[in-house]
């Protein structure tokens, strides 16, 4: 495969900004830079896509990214080569909310095939939470698809996020599932878990329907990318749903099940790869239920 010398530049430039996020602790912002985009506003958006035209759109695109998914795993661009757990998808009798780690833009279509080889994808969605710009400002195919398929984006309008959490409360009523990263951004090929934001534990409480935890763990390919780096192989684990404590407050029980997911995460991080979690930056930019998990 022929070198992209100026793609392997970039690539090079954003793990060094990885390096530097970590080690300020800045764990909440994407490495890549992203152009500003555009606000979402509610009249361009159909969450549920209720309209004819939006269903019908939605099929095409979906059927089109799973050819673009499937031409990706036959080219040994997307190397999936276990999936650890599935059945603690399966048993869950609710909707829920499926949290993963986020390092590869095109990882999160692993996490929808995973979903669509089990048994709930015979009667349930799987729809993925994305950010504003990628559903306001992405160029060509992969914008359609961002735009088409079943996707849930933010949004900085106060009134289209009305819309956003109608459309969560509906899809978990109706038994389905949303993929969401907790993190709140994607660094490129990064192992580590990173602190988890409150919105995922927040739907799951107040629509009382579990977490489900899913991480990826990653290993070098013998493949090379267009970079000029190695293809890394991917090994999902879906672990045990975490249910709300019915005994706590809403606000105690978004921590707990916050933390149980970390944890979890933590455990499969340190067992698949045989070494303690650490992060570069100092303790002080952690937060305190980070800091006690790692003592652990």
């Amino acid at each position: 495969m022929d070198i992209d010398n100026e793609k392997r530049e970039e690539r090079i430039a954003i793990l060094k900004r990885i390096e530097k996020l970590e080690l300020e602790g800045k764990f909440d912002i994407d490495a890549n830079n992203d152009p500003p985009a555009p606000q979402l506003l509610p009249n361009q958006i159909d969450y549920l896509k209720e309209k004819t035209m939006n269903k019908i759109k939605s099929k095409v695109f979906t059927a089109m990214t799973e050819a673009f998914f499937d031409k990706m795993v036959e080219e040994n661009q997307i190397i999936i080569k276990s999936v650890r757990g599935i059945e603690n998808l399966e048993n869950v009798s609710t909707g829920g909310i499926i949290t993963s780690n986020h390092f590869n833009p095109f990882e999160g279509l692993s996490l929808i095939k995973t979903f669509e080889n089990s048994s709930k994808y015979k009667h349930h969605k799987i729809y993925e939470v994305i950010r504003e710009g990628n559903y306001t400002n992405f160029p060509g195919f992969f914008g359609m698809a961002f735009r088409n398929c079943n996707t849930l984006p933010l949004s900085s309008n106060h009134q289209t996020m009305r819309k956003f959490f109608d459309a969560v409360e509906k899809i978990l009523k109706n038994g389905d599932f949303i993929l969401i990263y907790p993190e709140q951004s994607m660094w490129l090929n990064y192992q580590k878990p990173k602190p988890l934001k409150d919105g995922a534990y927040r739907f799951a409480v107040k629509n009382n329907v579990p977490i489900i935890p899913f991480f990826t763990t990653t290993v070098e390919s013998a493949s090379i990318d267009d970079c000029g780096f190695p293809i890394l192989e991917y090994y999902i684990h879906i672990e045990k749903p975490i249910y709300k404590d019915e005994n706590l407050t809403d606000k105690e029980n978004i921590l707990n099940m916050k933390i149980k997911n970390f944890q979890i995460w933590k455990n499969i991080y340190e067992d698949f790869y045989g070494r303690k979690l650490k992060y570069t930056c100092d303790d002080s930019k952690l937060p305190e239920y980070v800091l006690e998990i790692l003592k652990n």
